[in-house]
């Protein structure tokens, strides 16, 4: 029998002692994380959440790295994120990014590349079936973006503090980017996990006051359970609950076999 390890992350806010002085307050991101380890639960997950303060780096990176101790080919982990997104110049030339930007998580402590991501998940065995949901805006780039306005609750950094933090960072950014480029060539290709994220890289997402509008359209989606289809119909059903200007991507890394591709979500 399959074993599912799933990890929630919720962050409302983050250390202002690490982000100059800016906490980030949202509204809906606790919520997110709850509601998402209860489906993970009812799916068989065995959860783990964590929320604001303990969404650190050393904390994410530990619970990612004990499931891949645990789980082998068959198993499935479950990694959702609610909270800021943010974007850093990628000036490493290491990848291949179409808008020479890394996007970010925005924990607690720090900013969380995504090619930190993919080295998480570069950890897990073959076969370990990899699904992540990503309830953040994923440019960060500027609050005057279309369709966000100053009434608006989007989750980016904005553009005055990621300036400031990328350059109190850079030094920092540029040794882990060659640390992380060695480590993916000495691993070789990108293990097959699939994404679906709350907006595409030029766009923002919105939070709510119960939950974000990624989370909240993912909720009715489902229905409690009662959504019949694959992990492609289900970007489909939560794309249609949503505006143009907070389009969700499914992005797929790696070789994910149309077996798992074609599953219902939160199968173990």
């Amino acid at each position: 029998m399959a074993t599912g390890l799933s990890l929630h992350v919720g962050l409302n806010e983050v250390d202002p002692a690490r982000y100059e002085g800016w906490a980030g307050t949202l509204v809906a991101c606790e919520n997110d994380a709850h509601d998402m380890a209860r489906i993970a639960r009812t799916a068989g997950f065995e959860t783990t959440v964590l929320l604001t303060p303990e969404g650190t780096v050393a904390n994410v990176t530990s619970v990612l790295g004990e499931a891949a101790s645990r789980l082998g080919a068959g198993d499935i982990l479950l990694f959702t994120y609610s909270g800021h997104g943010g974007q850093v110049p990628d000036e490493s030339g290491t990848d291949d990014e179409p808008d020479a930007l890394d996007e970010t998580l925005v924990l607690y402590d720090r900013q969380f590349l995504d090619d930190e991501v993919q080295q998480t998940f570069r950890a897990f065995a073959d076969g370990v079936r990899i699904v992540a949901l990503f309830d953040c805006c994923h440019s960060g780039s500027s609050i005057e973006i279309p369709g966000v306005t100053d009434g608006d609750r989007g989750r980016y950094l904005p553009e005055p503090q990621q300036r400031q933090l990328y350059d109190r960072d850079r030094g920092f950014l540029e040794e882990l980017r060659r640390s992380l480029a060695k480590d993916a060539a000495e691993k070789g290709a990108d293990p097959a996990a699939l994404l679906v994220s709350a907006c595409q890289d030029n766009q923002t997402a919105s939070d709510g006051d119960v939950n974000g509008a990624f989370t909240a359209a993912l909720l009715e989606a489902w229905d409690g359970g009662a959504f019949k289809g694959g992990y492609r119909d289900f970007h489909r059903a939560i794309q249609r609950r949503l505006p143009p200007t907070q389009s969700p991507n499914l992005y797929l890394t790696g070789s994910p076999g149309p077996d798992f591709v074609d599953q219902r979500p939160f199968t173990v």
